[in-house]
């Protein structure tokens, strides 16, 4: 069963708004099952097919880096498709950058 996404309007600048996608872990979840194994796929590109798929300008990044970092310590999806062992962010994930690039060689 497809969820119903959360999308909230939030102030963008002085008088515009944006439409900001709130997903869900199982969303998340489903999207790194489906970046390609043993490549390194990049946040940003995935957040923007996210707002594309349920019709939002954005999609929220803090909430996306919580479930990331959920994710990695309950091992419930490859996390490590997409979060670059090489930026400061891999440090929070469970078994930091050194078990993404484990994981990713694992898949190649």
């Amino acid at each position: 069963m497809d969820e119903l996404p959360v999308i909230k309007t939030r102030r963008k600048g002085r008088n515009l708004t944006q439409s900001m996608l709130i997903p869900s872990e199982g969303i998340i979840i489903r999207a790194l099952w489906a970046a390609p194994p043993g490549l390194l796929s990049d946040i940003a590109d995935l957040r923007q097919a996210l707002a594309r798929q349920y019709g939002a300008d954005a999609c929220c990044p803090v909430t996306v880096q919580r479930h990331l970092v959920q994710i990695s310590q309950s091992g419930t999806a490859p996390f490590w498709r997409i979060v670059d062992p090489d930026r400061p962010f891999a440090k929070r994930m469970s078994g930091g950058p050194e078990r993404i690039r484990e994981r990713l060689a694992e898949e190649r």
